[in-house]
């Protein structure tokens, strides 16, 4: 098994040139070439921004819903109120009820992607924020987590909305798709989700705001993608 591995990890390599910018076309022609996973790779994008994200003032993060989704059932938990729970439950929570906030302070957050919760039990998860805080799970109202309608929130996260926020290094990391999908899909899942960062950029950042963006599968390298083709400076 590990000789399949590393003969195909030279097939991959042989195929990226690391000294060469690949345009978007190039790029996913490039990486379902280099796919050789039995199971549907995930396509992610990896884009470093010329930015300090320590600053308060220069924190990119935001909601983008991607047209085809990314191929993948996105886990929500919802804390919301006897009342809601009905509708969270029907709008496709994968959990629901305020008995998870004691489950996740004796250690349980299993395989949670995204928490919705509604503004009236904000107040309950102040000492949760340790935990859910460095996992980017603690639900916010500019990223539409916190709502008096939590059923639409859940059902446009199941749609195919996704959350991104930049790491400490200026570095946004998302998925946008699967080797099965179109180039068409996965191109229209990267145009949107590209627009929406720059559409993110925040007032203070006087440099240049995009510096360099990768695509890599779930196994594979990245690929430097040439930006100026698509990008206005």
């Amino acid at each position: 098994m590990s000789k399949k591995l590393t003969k195909n990890r030279k097939i991959i390599l042989g195929k990226i040139d690391k000294n060469n910018k690949y345009s978007l076309e190039e790029a996913f022609t490039l990486i379902k070439k280099i796919s050789f996973s039995k199971f549907d790779e995930s396509i992610d994008i990896s884009i470093r921004l010329g930015l300090d994200s320590r600053l308060s003032n220069q924190i990119v993060r935001g909601t983008v819903l991607l047209p085809h989704g990314i191929g993948k059932n996105v886990c929500v938990l919802a804390l919301v109120t006897k009342d809601k729970e009905l509708e969270s439950k029907e709008a496709g929570a994968d959990y629901v009820g305020l008995e998870y906030i004691e489950k996740i302070k004796s250690g349980w957050i299993d395989d949670i992607d995204v928490i919705v919760a509604i503004p009236s039990v904000m107040n309950q998860l102040g000492t949760l924020g340790k935990i859910l805080g460095p996992r980017g799970l603690m639900p916010n109202p500019k990223l539409n987590t916190v709502s008096t309608n939590p059923g639409k929130s859940i059902k446009e996260i199941k749609s195919g909305k996704i959350i991104f926020k930049a790491d400490r290094y200026g570095i946004i990391h998302s998925s946008i798709g699967r080797v099965s999908f179109s180039t068409k899909y996965l191109l229209n899942n990267f145009k949107i989700f590209i627009n929406e960062v720059i559409r993110n950029k925040p007032s203070s950042s006087k440099v240049f705001y995009i510096k360099k963006i990768y695509l890599s599968t779930t196994m594979s390298p990245s690929i430097l993608l040439d930006s100026k083709s698509f990008l206005k400076k």
